[in-house]
């Protein structure tokens, strides 16, 4: 807590991701970053939303992950899919924040990068004319009720979470006591499923959590591979 982990009641800031992505696709509990921002601010602080994998429509409701917790960050920062692939991170916060950095020395050295601008001003434009961000949260709640339902045939899937096309399949030995999947097993659905051309990533404390982050143009019909190569796999664990 607050009061018995910081020395004189004194933060500097407060680093959060809107939903936990390498974490293990976790979602904070309703009202919990809104207030987790206040007692920072109480404390001196700055809150910081890290809006590298839940940002630009990702999560489908919102364009930011930030905006589904009620709060408005101090800072928050951006980046790999702010450039479609071209390296562009950005940091955004207030003039007053800002400001702070012409008492210090700070340098980039591919900071400024004009065509690493124009790229993220083409992405931003995109996005808003073929509706990614609706199609984030159509596609999304699509392959969510596909991963579902394999859920209920599947005791090796303990749990299905996430919101838009960021999306975490949680893998267990015993669903009961949600004991994680054995590593051999979670690197051979893996692999295999690499294999078959579904690239997911891993994440969790236990790296037993597969998680989905394909592009926001996905198309509904292409959930049919990872359906298929995921129920060929799990017959055999």
């Amino acid at each position: 807590t607050f009061k018995y982990s910081l020395p004189r009641g004194k933060v500097a800031a407060m680093f959060a991701e809107s939903i936990q992505g390498v974490g293990g696709t976790v979602q904070f509990p309703k009202g919990y970053l809104k207030r987790a921002a206040a007692l920072v601010r109480a404390n001196g602080g700055l809150f910081v939303a890290d809006e590298v994998q839940t940002g630009f429509g990702r999560t489908g409701e919102h364009f930011w992950g930030f905006e589904s917790h009620d709060y408005v960050p101090d800072i928050v920062t951006m980046a790999k899919g702010i450039g479609n692939g071209f390296p562009l991170a950005a940091v955004v916060t207030t003039p007053e924040i800002a400001a702070s950095l012409s008492q210090a020395l700070h340098f980039n050295t591919y900071g400024g990068n004009p065509m690493a601008s124009a790229v993220g001003i083409a992405v931003l434009d995109v996005i808003e004319e073929e509706q990614l961000q609706r199609n984030s949260l159509e596609v999304g709640t699509y392959f969510l009720k596909g991963l579902a339902e394999l859920q209920q045939r599947f005791e090796i899937i303990g749990d299905v979470r996430g919101k838009g096309l960021m999306i975490g399949v949680e893998l267990v030995g015993n669903r009961e006591k949600r004991t994680p999947l054995a590593t051999p097993h979670v690197l051979d659905i893996w692999e295999k499923c690499k294999d078959q051309g579904v690239l997911l990533g891993r994440g969790g404390l236990h790296g037993n959590v597969l998680s989905m982050r394909p592009p926001l143009c996905l198309c509904a019909e292409a959930w049919n591979l990872p359906w298929r190569h995921w129920r060929k796999r799990l017959n055999f664990i």
